[in-house]
């Protein structure tokens, strides 16, 4: 294990810095949530209120485990010999958590988004709870360690699960994007729509793809120093942002965020099981249905 301590608790610090500064964001969006959709579904509630409490409970086990490396051992490079911290383990499970749940509501935009398609689906949730489960082995395995220098002979296991995790977030977009560009018309104003929703898959999909890329390069070169963890402490929290700000860029109806047609802000809650010349709303939000000369759509979930 490096003893410098810029690669390893500079590194570790830095990351649960930026971690904090994510999960900030990620509470003023659950606020706003909270406050703009007050009359909202239920399911969104409770789901927005859990991805909230799992990453304020990951955030909790980092500061943990820095604190007992930065501040309890304070100048004892010895500790980077020890046992790692049990927080420090229990956070990874606890981070692909939230990355679970993400990524099974955007399979769900892609079962609808292509209509139903069996095959595409179901490969983004073999992915994402094979990610899953190797993840909980690689937990497993972490707490027979005798030493967090042995960290680096996990590497395998821990490579397969970022490795998951990174080609499922391919999979996703790739998919959303080939749905989302046969749903073009030809219609400048909804294809514009289109447009804004497949670069928005892109930059989404990208994002969690280049964190997760970073992470097991990392791993891989650098698994005797801290610089890998720091970009993984960030990652399920960028998951976690990605969601709200689908679900904020709702328009406001009677309380319920609904995707209207005149929304100025296309997100992932609008679904394609749409014709040219009809628009389906979500009854419940007492869409009315009527002849139109163009492209719209309805909400996905």
């Amino acid at each position: 294990m490096s003893s410098g301590t810029d690669s390893t608790f500079g590194a570790a610090f830095i990351g649960f810095a930026v971690s904090s500064l994510c999960l900030g964001i990620l509470s003023t969006q659950v606020y706003s949530y909270f406050k703009r959709y007050p009359l909202d579904k239920t399911f969104y509630k409770l789901l927005v209120a859990g991805l909230w409490l799992i990453e304020f409970g990951d955030q909790a086990l980092i500061a943990h485990a820095v604190y007992t490396y930065l501040i309890s051992n304070w100048g004892l490079l010895t500790i980077l010999v020890a046992p790692p911290v049990w927080s420090l383990i229990l956070q990874i499970t606890l981070g692909v958590v939230t990355g679970t749940i993400v990524k099974v509501l955007y399979a769900v935009r892609v079962w609808r988004f292509s209509n139903n398609n069996i095959p595409v689906t179901g490969v983004i949730l073999l992915l994402t709870f094979g990610e899953l489960g190797v993840a909980s082995v690689y937990t497993y395995q972490a707490f027979q360690l005798k030493s967090l220098a042995d960290i680096g002979s996990m590497k395998h296991i821990g490579s397969l699960s970022l490795a998951l995790g990174m080609a499922t977030d391919v999979v996703i977009a790739a998919a959303l994007c080939y749905f989302l560009w046969s749903l073009r018309t030809g219609h400048r104003k909804d294809d514009s729509v289109v447009n804004s929703l497949i670069i928005y898959a892109i930059s989404t999909g990208g994002l969690t793809s280049v964190i997760s890329l970073t992470t097991l390069i990392l791993y891989n070169f650098m698994p005797d120093n801290f610089i890998f963890m720091a970009f993984y402490f960030v990652l399920s929290k960028i998951y976690a942002n990605s969601f709200l700000a689908a679900l904020n860029t709702r328009r406001i109806r009677r309380g319920r965020g609904t995707d209207a047609e005149t929304t100025t802000m296309p997100t992932f809650l609008m679904v394609g099981n749409i014709t040219q010349r009809t628009v389906q709303l979500d009854p419940e939000y007492g869409g009315l249905p009527s002849p139109r000369q163009e492209h719209h759509y309805a909400e996905a979930w």
